[in-house]
Order: C-alpha cells, then structure tokens, then sequence
C-alpha cells in the first residue's frame, strides 16, 4: 500500500463521495496533478474543453440516470480531427469507471495489436502512473486488475465480486464476431471503441449483448477519424443517429494543438479535399467522393501488422521529378509490405542515379531488388539509360500508354493506382507510418471519358487545385507494374529484356 491506513481511508472517502464518484471531471481535476511543479503537467490546468463538454454530458447522464425508474445507457460517439487527446480522455474514463463502478468490466477495442499496445494502453500506463490512485491496480500489456489488497478489501469488507472487475485490451475478428461476446457484469458494463470507422457492423451487433443488464453503469463510447461514409460509425451520426450522442470536432478549434500543421495540411492538399475533411475537420468523406482510394484503406494499412515471407521479391518503384517544385521517390517493396519510401528534393538526374547506385550497392543480395520500375515520361528516361549503363535491373514504364490488361482504364497509371487501390483492399497489407504518403494516397480524384474509361487527374490538375504531386504515391504505384511481383521468389528476373515494351500483367503480390 501506498499510504498509511488513515490515509487510504481518506482517499478512498474522498474518490467515492458523490461529488467525484458521480462527476467524471471532478475525478480527473482530482486524480492528476494538474499544474504540479516537477510533474508531466505542470504546465497543464486541466482537460480540453471538448473533453470537458463529454466528462460533463457523462455527470448529466449519471444525475438523470438517479431520477429514473428504469437506468438507460450512455451512448457517445465521437468523430474527429486527429492530434485532439482522444487517447488521453479513453485513459481518463477507464480510470474514473475502475475507481468508481468497483466490479464493473471495461472493455477497449481497436483494429489490431499494434494500435491497441502502442498506442490506447500505452497513454492509459501513463496516466495510470499518474493518478492518485495508481497502487489500487495492477497494470499488464492488454489488462488493468485491482491489486491484490485492493483486491482482498473490496471482496472482505464490501462484499463486492471482483471475478469480472478489469479492464482489458482485447481485439474483434469479423470472421467470428461471437468471440468477442459474453462481457456481462451486473456492477457495470464499459466498451471503448477506439478507430470506430473501420469496426464491422456484425461486431457493433454482438456488442449490444454487453449492456443487456440493466444496470446504471452501462457505457459506449466511440472514438474514430470519419473515414468512411458507410458502416455503423457513420450510422451513429445519420440513420441511427436518435440513439447516439454526437461530437463532431474540427482539431483547429482544440487548444494546444499544431495550428500549423492543419493549416499545412489544407494548403497542400485542399480544403475540400478527403484528407482536410477527415484528418483535421473531423467531417466524413462527402457522399459523392470520387477520389480513387478510400482515406480508410489507407490508414488501416499503415495500423496493421503483417509479417513479411523471406522469399517474397523485392522490387522498387523509382518516381522521376518533372519540375521545380516536385520531388523524386524511391518506394521499397516486398511482398505486401511497404518497406521505405523516400523522397528527394534539389536533386539532379545524375545525383538521383547516385543515390540509388549506391543504395543498390550497398545492400546485401537479399536486400537488392529484383525490378527496378522508372517512370520514363520526361526526365525519367534518363535515368533508366544511367542506371542501365550501371548493369542495375531497371525497366523503364511509360504510364501514358495502354493498360496492360483491363481496358476501362484510359491509360496505365489509371490502371496502377487502381491496382493498388485493389491491394489495399486486400486488407493484408501494410505501409509505413508515413503522412505524407497517406495523404499523397487519398489525394488524387478520378473522372470517366466521353468514351467511358477511368481516367486519374494528372500532375497538373491536381497542382489547379492546390495540392502538391504525389511523389511517394506514384513510386509505390510503379512497383504495381512490376514483373517480378507475379513470382514467388523462385525467378530472376535478370535475364529479362529491358527493351522490351512493357505490357505485363499486372498481379498483386503475395
């Protein structure tokens, strides 16, 4: 125990009086040292004001809940902007519901491991370290239990049950939602979905099972970038909406947040663009969206975990810049896995065929690609002749021609960002943690010709509309065309004919 028997008699008075028990932001202004010299916050007065508004909306429902013959369920969905303390608050009410509703069972959901590890529990360790409370609980990688004397004193002297007081970090699977059933508690219920836009209908349905005690103490929160304009986190704020609570927060409007970094993001990018709308308004795509890949597609790579097979090939995608204000990439693939992408600004042909001769040079013969795909439009076709001359397995693709397969694309870069569009899809793949390539991703918009082919908006359209080229976008595009993708490993491709036209069959890898 942290404090002698008097004092922790104290605390506990104290933690459970109405006043904080039934007030989630008295909880918070009490359980943290806010403004406290030598400590995280010490700078800090207290929550947000959005994270005030939900912490208050809680209290009003808790009041009204009293007057109430039959308790009803809190339900809040939140859609958002990013860099807004959603994780922080996620932590705040777990630690409010563990310290208040003792017995009670809080669940936290996510789209995989990683995101639920590194990020939800990891901000929840922090602020457990910080609280007041902190040696009432026993903290692991995916649970939070009442200490062992904690334990012992809730079941002797308060009689309370503690088989199902936790909170847990557990995971859903739309293959077999019904896992994720049979969280029942009679002291109280709490499901946190963190990322909701991309959680499947079937689990939001098994999720209804949790709350159907009908205690007081039922909760469903709903945290998530509106990425999608369909699923049931979009229902929650339409068909559904009489059911939920709504806060939509644009992350220009939050306190201590980078201004700066918004106000880039809609200069480079377009304030009417999918990636404004979603990433720093909070608002859904617009119903009639015709950008090529979905925000969501994108994302949800870059969140999940996949392993790489060793004997899948390597190929990279090298994007030439055209003009002053662009930048070549290079993108490093294996498999379904975006290795690195980089890009390189002020450089000129020579140099960027130095960079890639050496990085060429430098890697083992397992790291070395198979292909090397170069945009040969403009100045690309110098440097296929370069790095040809340095005997490295390049093959120049003119994405202006034909498509190589599937003729309702006007031409072949409409048929690549397609394809990775259709890779993405997949959902077995993954890209790193990049901003600039997702929102490269998500930028470009597609039209259909008088004749009825798909054709992406050029370099030069989007630049009209005041975003910037997708540099990154386009090299990984590239690694679309590459032969070397439809093997497993078991082929070289340096016996291949580089003068060969390319018309190759585009197959995605793995």
């Amino acid at each position: 125990m942290k404090y002698k028997a008097e004092d922790e008699k104290r605390l506990m008075t104290e933690i459970w009086s109405v006043n904080v028990k039934d007030d989630p932001l008295n909880f918070v202004k009490f359980a943290f040292p806010w403004g406290m010299k030598d400590t995280p916050l010490e700078d800090f007065k207290g929550p947000r004001k959005w994270q005030e508004k939900i912490l208050r909306e809680m209290t009003i429902h808790i009041a009204r809940n009293g007057t109430r013959d039959l308790p009803e369920m809190f339900r809040m969905a939140v859609a958002s902007g990013r860099g807004i303390g959603k994780s922080a608050l996620v932590a705040w009410i777990i630690l409010w519901m563990l310290s208040t509703r003792l017995g009670a069972t809080i669940i936290v959901t996510a789209n995989t491991e990683q995101q639920l590890r590194s990020r939800t529990w990891a901000e929840l360790g922090k602020w457990m370290t910080l609280s007041i409370n902190s040696h009432w609980f026993h903290k692991t990688a995916t649970t939070v239990k009442p200490a062992p004397w904690f334990q012992e004193a809730l079941e002797r002297d308060l009689k309370i049950d503690t088989g199902y007081y936790y909170a847990q970090a557990q995971l859903w699977s739309e293959e077999n939602p019904d896992a994720f059933a049979g969280i029942h508690s009679s002291y109280g219920v709490c499901l946190i979905m963190d990322e909701a836009s991309g959680i499947p209908s079937p689990i939001y349905s098994v999720s209804e099972g949790f709350f159907s005690e009908p205690t007081s103490n039922r909760y469903w929160f709903t945290f998530s970038n509106p990425r999608r304009n369909t699923g049931p986190f979009y229902d929650s704020f339409n068909s559904k909406k009489r059911f939920w609570q709504n806060v939509q927060i644009d992350s220009r409007t939050v306190e201590g947040t980078d201004q700066k970094l918004f106000q880039s993001m809609i200069e480079q990018y377009g304030e009417d663009s999918t990636v404004a709308r979603v990433e720093v308004m909070g608002e859904f795509p617009s119903a009639d969206d015709d950008t090529v890949i979905p925000l969501d597609l994108v994302r949800g790579a870059v969140e999940r975990d996949v392993t790489i097979t060793a004997n899948e090939p390597i190929v990279w995608g090298l994007d030439v810049a055209r003009f002053g204000g662009d930048n070549s990439a290079l993108c490093v693939r294996q498999g379904n896995t975006v290795l690195e992408i980089k890009s390189f600004a002020s450089m000129d042909l020579m140099q960027l065929c130095g960079v890639v001769k050496n990085r060429f040079d430098d890697a083992t013969v397992m790291e070395r690609p198979q292909e090397i795909l170069v945009d040969v439009i403009g100045l690309g076709a110098g440097v296929v002749d370069r790095l040809r001359e340095q005997n490295l397995p390049v093959r120049g693709v003119n994405v202006a021609e034909a498509p190589s397969t599937k003729k309702n694309y006007l031409n072949l870069r409409a048929e690549l960002w397609f394809a990775i569009k259709d890779w993405l899809a997949q959902r077995d793949c993954r890209l790193p943690i990049d901003d600039e390539l997702v929102a490269e991703l998500a930028a470009p918009l597609y039209k259909y010709t008088s004749t009825g082919k798909i054709k992406i908006e050029s370099k030069d359209e989007m630049r009209k509309r005041g975003i910037k080229s997708p540099d990154k976008a386009d090299a990984l595009a590239l690694t679309m065309a590459s032969s070397a993708a439809s093997f497993s490993g078991s082929e070289s491709v340096f016996g291949y004919n580089f003068k060969k036209p390319f018309k190759s069959r585009i197959i995605r890898v793995g």
